[in-house]
């Protein structure tokens, strides 16, 4: 029996060894299989005919390590003719973006809906990687309502010197010097009017309407139409009856949230801990977001068939949050409703019905 027990004991230590030994060279060959795996991955081609909503960015200027900062890119058609706009930049917008297997290389355009920083932060990165992924030889495309072109001009500047270091260790071949930076395409609503159609093209129709984030201003949303079927962005608001008209019978609405109860927690924690200024903050933001009971009441009167979640706020550490953040919106909305994650996408095909899926994928 004690020999029985050495041999099992030197087997286990001759494992526990070779484990060791081979741990990086194994490592090395997972490393290299998964980064294949994904960066070879494709989504667009597996994509039915219709409109498609990634979120590369569900979160909020307050810090949460599960969700990068605003973003929501848009795909409408499918496979080599598919087009990419996405909504919003945030902080880690294009390593999300890359992670799902949308390339930022696809983007056609980015349409902001205001200026706030946490939505704008991940332009520089997102704009590089869609210059040197595909080599583009044209700079990309930035939508926005008036004010746009002094975003895009600090950027181009900001980036500037990196764009000359790309080029020359790269060379003109493979980093395209024309395909560097963004360009400006600022929108102005017509006097009186609360929306206006941007898009008018291949079956697509992108439409920009006002909404309410006052003191910030512009401040818009999103629409857009494609064979049959519609979803509405709204940008970061609070309830907005111009949102609500725009979104009459729209397939899906993303839509920001932010829930005053968990706020106040993090308010009455941050006076306990001797910081007033960002307790005045927590107060401060309830006035210019809307709660997810308002949203399912919104999504109720417009006759919306499904709502997503997105723009969280607070970040929910736990998913017992969940019910708290959501109080009584599902009771208030009869159709599907749900708080959204960094790499969710919904396909609303224009054959009809809805598939629920996350693309995140890492190595």
């Amino acid at each position: 029996m004690r020999k029985f027990f050495f041999w099992v004991i030197a087997l286990v230590a001759l494992a526990a060894l070779a484990a060791i030994v081979w741990r990086g060279p194994l490592a090395m060959r997972m490393q290299g299989a998964g980064a294949e795996r994904v960066m070879s991955r494709d989504q667009f081609a597996e994509l039915p005919d219709g409109l498609h909503v990634g979120f590369c960015g569900t979160g909020s200027p307050l810090p949460d390590p599960e969700r990068g900062g605003p973003c929501t890119a848009v795909i409408v058609g499918s496979g080599a003719a598919a087009r990419m706009f996405v909504v919003d930049a945030g902080n880690g917008a294009a390593r999300t973006l890359q992670l799902m297997g949308l390339t930022p290389g696809r983007a056609n355009a980015v349409l902001l809906t205001h200026f706030h920083s946490d939505h704008i932060d991940g332009l520089g990165g997102l704009m590089l990687q869609r210059w040197v992924g595909a080599a583009a030889t044209a700079p990309l495309d930035l939508r926005g309502p008036a004010g746009i072109e002094q975003i895009a001009t600090g950027f181009n500047t900001a980036y500037g010197p990196d764009s000359g270091y790309r080029t020359a260790h790269h060379g003109a071949a493979v980093v395209p010097p024309g395909g560097f930076g963004l360009r400006a395409l600022p929108f102005v609503f017509p006097q009186g009017a609360n929306s206006l159609l941007l898009l008018d093209e291949g079956g697509l129709k992108v439409t920009a309407f006002r909404v309410d984030h006052s003191p910030v201003e512009p401040a818009v949303g999103y629409r857009f139409d494609y064979k049959g079927r519609s979803v509405v962005i709204s940008g970061d608001t609070a309830p907005s009856p111009v949102l609500q008209s725009v979104a009459k019978g729209a397939d899906l609405l993303v839509h920001e949230a932010l829930q005053p109860r968990l706020t106040r927690v993090l308010g009455d924690a941050a006076k306990r801990s001797g910081q007033p200024r960002l307790a005045q903050i927590m107060t401060d933001i309830e006035n210019y977001h809307t709660t997810p009971e308002q949203v399912a009441t919104i999504a109720t009167t417009a006759g919306v068939k499904e709502v997503a979640l997105t723009h969280i706020v607070p970040p929910l550490r736990v998913r017992a949050l969940e019910g708290p953040f959501l109080g009584d919106a599902r009771e208030r909305f009869a159709g599907p409703l749900a708080i959204m994650a960094d790499g969710d996408f919904i396909s609303l095909p224009a054959a009809g019905g809805s598939e629920h899926r996350n693309l995140l994928e890492r190595f």
